[in-house]
């Protein structure tokens, strides 16, 4: 734990240096602060002119507030009656009742006009979220007793509406009307400014009020503001609520999480129940150990019923329970070995085995119920949230990966959390120009080139199929009943369907809830929040979920994708769809399989090279997100590190983790991998590439960033790693790689969650971001334990024992 904190605490040092430094930087360049020094300044005034100062200076200069402040009450009392009319009747008569009460200087008109936004400061430096308070307009609610006493009143108050108007709105602590919250996204061209800017506008109007309404009401008010156009693009109106209750996908949500819920109870409770029987037994088993002390010659029988799968066995072609006897005597062990030489049946070491006798008329039929509710009770089991929590706070490394992955993958996982964290904040910060300083410093280099952390993921994950895939063969563990009968193409093709069965059904469950936490929240998001949704997840995954499903999301446009970041999802599977082919055809055809494999490499980075350099993709200037659509996130240019990861794998496999190096060997391998690795984050620093050098670079850089890993993870296993084994091996990292997946599923949900659920945008400074990225770790590692226990580890599991179910019945 103290390591990974290290780390955390090293990131956090990172970024305050950045943001430290960027506070320090005077090299902005302001064009648009020249811009309005040559427009609204009138002239350079030389040594002459201030002899006649009074009579040559302007009075009066049009100031920036001036300008900006296009929407304000005073403007809408006087252009009012000129536009009144083109607005719903209803919403007219409240927007009387508004300007009334703000011409007579109603409290609760105060509070409208408070909670509506309008410009203050940071036009240059980015501020184009002018919210108001979407809080303090909704918190003003209506007044419910209209009524005013008519004898504190003379006749002449009602003798013109506005008078009677006035004194009644005059006399209410609270709005006479329900108030809506109105979110306008205006274009503004101005005389001092180089293009168009974008704003975002809260306005706090009568709730009866209709989009329409608001938009007229903002443009014809800002008809007469000096040096500025404003058009309304869109009107979001968040009175409108979204009815998450009538919501179909959240429905299924709510019940799917019920039942889920129902089995943890259920198999925790089971679970517990199933603790206390063994400590009983224990006990017993203690006590009659005691006794037997007594007596060498004693002979002491225990009888073992337990609920396990591993307890129930085949007996004669049919699935029975075993009463296990275990008898203590001298010649236990050659009792032993005769019990086990004339019975093949009963494959025991320490004991004799046998059936439950059964004198039903159908003990057949007895025996598979039997069978069944054992089967049912271990699935059960599955679901118990002790043993999924100890399984992934287990400090064993586990037979089915390597000690210094964890570590990889849980630095990896901070460092897509990191990159994610800078991206959102960057979006809805009221300063989004600081991003232009800190993108100058060298340490910001690290959060810019994070999309290497995906490679990681692509290298480790080839790695280890690879690896575990030559290891089980070598085992003969591969051998299925069903895959025995058949024969050269249709064993292979067998093999292969299983193993994509096996991957799909391991991943899509706690995958396709998240699918739906997500479309639901940013539904919610869309009607609610101050701000608009990153991406258009609440339109796309309703229609388009089943391409996540399939894990093909990624072979259409981006503007079509649901969950963008799933795309290493969709890219991962496709990739050991390719890689299970390659591992079933190297094990008789291990020539042909490299040759593919190679080709494979190279095509991809032929098509790199080629689609950045005719789209003239320049790395290190351009935004690395640039080509998402046609770079990023496309699997034929993303494949290298995986086939190399599973080229590690293999050579793993065939050292046995052994291999002998000299002490120049190590010392150059750690300093090229070294060199490589540093190279890619922060080698483009203020780099000019040519259009050929930036594809060559878009090509090759996915490769020698996991060409670099692979001597991390090869000397490290070999037992050249030093400190950095240390650190990457640590039993303290095994709990967050093993919910990594979840991590990655869960964390941007919560980044955005955080952000569109505040009232104001983020000021961002040199400790925000690192405030901000330290509570992401904390708030998404946590929210992926309960998900893994409740979804993967069940989904693994069950797999496990259905796995073991159809090689015991075909076998038999």
């Amino acid at each position: 734990m103290t390591l990974y904190l290290i780390f955390l605490i090293l990131i956090s040092g990172v970024l305050t240096q950045i943001g430290t430094n960027a506070e320090r930087s005077n090299e902005m360049d302001y064009t648009e602060g020249a811009t309005i020094e040559k427009k609204i300044l009138i002239g350079a005034v030389n040594d002459s002119a201030f002899s006649d100062f009074n009579e040559t200076f302007p009075n009066e200069l049009p100031s920036l507030s001036k300008v900006l402040n296009f929407y304000n009450t005073e403007l809408l009392a006087a252009n009012w009656y000129r536009f009144h009319k083109s607005i719903t009747e209803t919403c007219q008569e409240k927007m009387q009742e508004y300007i009334i009460g703000l011409s007579i200087g109603a409290h609760w008109a105060l509070k409208m006009d408070d909670a509506s936004g309008r410009y203050t400061t940071g036009w240059f430096w980015g501020n184009h979220y002018w919210t108001g308070s979407q809080s303090l307009c909704e918190n003003a609610l209506p007044n419910d007793n209209m009524d005013v006493d008519n004898s504190t009143f003379t006749e002449s108050d009602y003798t013109h509406l506005y008078k009677y108007k006035s004194v009644l709105l005059a006399h209410l602590k609270t709005s006479p009307f329900p108030l809506g919250y109105f979110m306008l996204r205006v274009n503004i061209n101005s005389s001092f400014t180089t293009e168009q800017k974008t704003v975002h506008i809260g306005l706090c109007l009568p709730k009866i009020c209709t989009d329409d309404d608001a938009r007229k009401i903002m443009e014809e008010t800002s008809k007469t503001a000096p040096m500025v156009t404003v058009k309304v693009e869109t009107v979001r109106s968040h009175h409108q609520r979204f009815n998450v209750w009538t919501d179909s996908t959240f429905q299924i949500l709510c019940v799917v999480s019920s039942i889920v819920a129902v089995l943890l109870i259920s198999g925790t409770t089971f679970d517990m129940y199933v603790q206390r029987l063994k400590e009983k037994r224990k006990t017993m088993v203690m006590n009659c150990t005691n006794y037997a002390n007594t007596d060498s010659n004693l002979r002491e029988t225990v009888a073992k019923l337990d609920v396990g799968i591993a307890d129930s066995k085949m007996y004669n072609g049919n699935s029975g329970f075993y009463v296990v006897t275990k008898t203590q005597t001298k010649d236990n062990d050659s009792n032993n070995n005769n019990n086990n030489n004339n019975n093949d049946q009963a494959p025991s070491t320490s004991g004799t085995e046998t059936p439950i006798q059964d004198h039903n008329e159908y003990p057949e039929l007895k025996l598979d119920k039997q069978f069944a509710l054992c089967l049912l009770r271990r699935l059960l089991l599955s679901f118990s949230i002790r043993v999924n929590a100890k399984n992934i706070f287990n400090k064993n490394v586990g037979s089915d990966t390597l000690s210094v992955i964890h570590g990889l993958k849980t630095i990896s996982m901070s460092w897509v959390i990191l990159g994610h964290t800078c991206l959102v904040a960057f979006k809805y910060a009221d300063n989004t120009e600081y991003r232009k300083l800190v993108q100058q410093e060298f340490m910001f280099q690290t959060v810019l080139n994070a999309t290497f952390s995906v490679d990681t993921f692509f290298f480790t994950s080839g790695l280890l199929v690879s690896f575990l895939y030559f290891r089980t063969n070598s085992k003969g563990k591969l051998d299925h009943p069903i895959t025995s009968k058949c024969n050269g193409f249709a064993s292979g093709l067998c093999h292969f369907i299983g193993l994509i069965i096996y991957r799909f059904a391991r991943l899509t469950a706690p995958y396709l809830f998240l699918i739906g936490v997500l479309e639901v929240t940013m539904k919610w998001f869309n009607y609610n929040s101050v701000f608009e949704p990153p991406a258009l997840d609440h339109i796309n995954c309703p229609k388009y979920w089943w391409r996540n499903l399939l894990y093909i999301n990624t072979l259409f446009p981006m503007e079509e994708m649901c969950m963008l970041w799933s795309w290493y999802l969709a890219d991962d599977t496709q990739f050991y769809i390719v890689g299970a082919v390659l591992l079933i055809l190297a094990v008789r055809h291990f020539k042909s399989a490299a040759s593919l494999l190679v080709m494979f490499v190279v095509s991809s980075w032929m098509t790199t090279a080629y689609i950045a350099y005719s789209n003239r993709h320049m790395p290190g200037s351009d935004d690395p997100l640039a080509l998402f659509d046609k770079i990023y996130d496309k699997p034929w240019t993303r494949l290298s590190p995986y086939l190399i990861g599973m080229c590690v794998g293999w050579f793993l496999f065939k050292t046995k983790c052994q291999l002998k190096m000299s002490k120049i060997t190590v010392t150059a391998g750690w300093l090229v991998s070294s060199t490589c690795l540093l190279s890619l984050v922060y080698g483009l620093y203020e780099a000019n590439l040519t259009p050929i050098m930036g594809a060559a670079y878009s090509a090759l850089c996915h490769s020698i960033w996991a060409l670099g890993l692979s001597w991390i993870v090869v000397a490290c296993t070999t037992g050249y790693g030093g400190f950095v084994n240390k650190l990457l091996s640590a039993s303290v990292l095994y709990p967050f790689s093993r919910v990594t997946y979840c991590a990655y599923l869960l964390h941007t949900i919560v980044i955005r969650g955080m952000v569109m659920s505040m009232d104001q945008p983020l000021h961002l400074g040199k400790a925000v971001v690192p405030i901000l990225f330290l509570g992401q770790i904390v708030a998404s590692y946590t929210l992926a334990f309960i998900v893994s226990i409740s979804f993967e580890g069940p989904s693994v599991s069950m797999l496990r024992i259905l796995t073991k179910l159809t090689r015991t019945k075909e076998t038999n």
